[in-house]
């Protein structure tokens, strides 16, 4: 469904976007992560349309996005962080307008509304709504023409864990659908959850690309971790699997007596993160 190769974005003698080149696939979750600056805010904008590459091929669908901006901005649907929303108008007039601009039936605004739970408010001002009701507003806005695929960028960025949760099970439903999705996210827990494969940029570069637990395979250290006694303290630690300084460790605390309890500790998606990028993420 999305094809982009050797792209690359500068702003005069600044190098944004460095010859990226993936794919994704139809039905899929791609999660597009990287620390701020790294390229990928730009990488999205340049998917959309909102800003043309300086050199390379973006497809969407099939269609070279230079060309066909029109047919696919019919095809897609965009969440951006800050709510562009019409602040003074109610969520169903919000809904309503873009129905119009659509050309889609008033059952559908009445369907994504009810999905994503905005009956109660529906006469509400957007301004007067919390960002987590904001959001939700977003997505029903950009699911109205049913989009094959979706760009969503930081969709439970600041929300409590009740609309973090809604938001990410509406996610898994329409992907389960059939829509393919782009998400970036500064949440780890929330790129492993959701994505079938993750791409990881840094300054500029995609420096990994594949499924997360391919990612935590080659670049996470397993641990075990430990919980022992010592000079009457109790005391947790966590130690590389491989190292043999762990097992001289585990083997003297055995026979000392020490061992309170012990378990394995896979890699975490931040792991591979930090050892990609050097820096850590929520």
């Amino acid at each position: 469904m999305i094809q982009l190769t050797e792209v690359s974005k500068y702003y005069q003698e600044r190098c944004a976007v460095d010859r990226i080149t993936f794919t994704v696939e139809k039905g899929e979750v791609f999660g597009f992560l990287g620390p701020n600056g790294a390229g990928k805010t730009t990488t999205m904008r340049m998917m959309t349309g909102l800003l043309q590459s300086t050199s390379g091929e973006i497809l969407i669908n099939g269609m070279n996005i230079s060309r066909h901006k029109k047919e696919i901005h019919a095809q897609i649907g965009v969440v951006f962080e800050l709510p562009n929303l019409y602040m003074r108008s109610s969520i169903r007039d919000n809904l309503n307008l873009f129905a119009d601009l659509y050309r889609v039936a008033a059952s559908r605004v009445n369907e994504v509304m009810e999905t994503l739970q905005l009956l109660d408010k529906e006469k509400s001002n957007v301004s007067s709504l919390s960002k987590g009701w904001k959001q939700r507003v977003l997505i029903a806005r950009a699911l109205l023409h049913k989009p094959p695929v979706l760009f969503l960028d930081e969709p439970t960025s600041g929300l409590d864990p009740n609309s973090a949760s809604l938001i990410r099970n509406h996610i898994k439903k329409i992907q389960e659908e059939g829509t393919t999705i782009v998400l970036t996210t500064h949440d780890m827990h929330e790129a492993e959850e959701l994505s079938h494969r993750v791409g990881i940029m840094h300054a500029g570069a995609l420096v990994a690309l594949d499924k997360p637990h391919r990612l935590k395979t080659i670049y996470g250290k397993p641990e075990i971790e430990v919980k022992y006694k010592q000079d009457g303290k109790v005391v947790m630690k966590s130690c590389p699997i491989a190292e043999e300084a762990t097992k001289d460790h585990i083997y003297q605390l055995m026979s000392n007596h020490q061992i309170i309890s012990m378990h394995t500790k896979e890699a975490s998606l931040a792991d591979v993160f930090a050892a990609l990028t050097g820096s850590e993420l929520s």
